[in-house]
């Protein structure tokens, strides 16, 4: 049976700092301050977040959903992990490779960070459209470790009109063929199946609904997905691009995953690594 995970407050956690007491007769305690352990990454954060540009689903997902967590690559230069994980960062999928030749230079600091922080964290990959799918399933490999108790690898399948190499749009057969590839790669090497981020207009246009074997990621930051991706099932939305997360310093993407606090430890069990 799953666990009950409780929310913890910002509050509760500052007070969890405590400081030594004095050694008797007024005389200054020996140590410093006790440091503050990491939050257990089974524990479940209320979000404490705020939203630039926000929309009318965003108080929805704040609302509806319990557990809530960010994305990220190297534009996120500045992150205090263990501020954002006490104010609602749950987890975490964080850009590692892209293409065949690609690392995203933060990508270990990230993945570090989050790990020290108690922040349950995932690796992407950006696919890229003029490179052969094997090829990058294995750059992904060289890159992102096994390690039990991650989340499941991301795979970012999306249209690249502003990519200053390859903008091709080929056919849509061709598309899920690669993206059965890959998903068929990373399944067999991590023992568990990866998770299909995608957008609205690169799922329509591809039919990617024809894919099974995944939990799905999807994009939405006007509406709630069942309106955007209608009958589609979902495990994770992204349901803002100009979220405002403590301890991060600018914008960050922001997501919600589908279920209860209870569901949220059942999916770990059966999809962690």
């Amino acid at each position: 049976m799953p666990r009950v995970f409780r929310f913890l407050t910002v509050s509760a956690l500052l007070a969890a700092t405590i400081a030594l007491s004095a050694c008797g007769g007024g005389k200054q305690a020996r140590h410093g301050p006790r440091a503050v352990a990491a939050i257990p990454a089974e524990q479940v954060i209320a979000p404490n977040f705020g939203d630039t540009d926000p929309h009318p689903e965003v108080a929805v997902a704040k609302r509806r959903y319990p557990v809530h967590g960010i994305d990220l690559a190297r534009f996120q230069t500045s992150v205090d992990w263990a501020t954002a994980r006490a104010n609602g960062v749950n987890f975490a999928f964080i850009k590692a490779t892209e293409g065949g030749d690609l690392v995203d230079p933060l990508f270990h600091e990230h993945w570090r960070g989050a790990a020290r922080a108690g922040v349950r964290r995932g690796a992407y990959h950006f696919y890229y459209h003029c490179r052969a799918p094997e090829e990058q399933a294995r750059w992904f490999f060289r890159h992102v470790p096994r390690h039990k108790g991650d989340l499941p690898p991301v795979l970012d399948m999306e249209w690249t009109p502003f990519s200053p190499t390859c903008t091709i749009r080929r056919p849509a057969e061709v598309i899920r063929r690669d993206a059965r590839t890959i998903i068929e790669m990373m399944t067999r090497h991590y023992g568990t199946a990866p998770i299909l981020y995608t957008t609205v207009d690169f799922f329509e246009e591809n039919e990617m609904w024809r894919l099974s074997g995944v939990d799905f990621w999807l994009r939405s930051v006007a509406a709630h997905p069942s309106d955007r991706y209608p009958g589609q099932h979902w495990a994770f939305w992204q349901y803002t691009s100009t979220g405002v997360v403590p301890g991060i310093a600018g914008d960050v993407d922001i997501n919600a995953f589908a279920g209860s606090r209870e569901a949220w430890a059942t999916w770990l069990a059966a999809r962690a690594q």
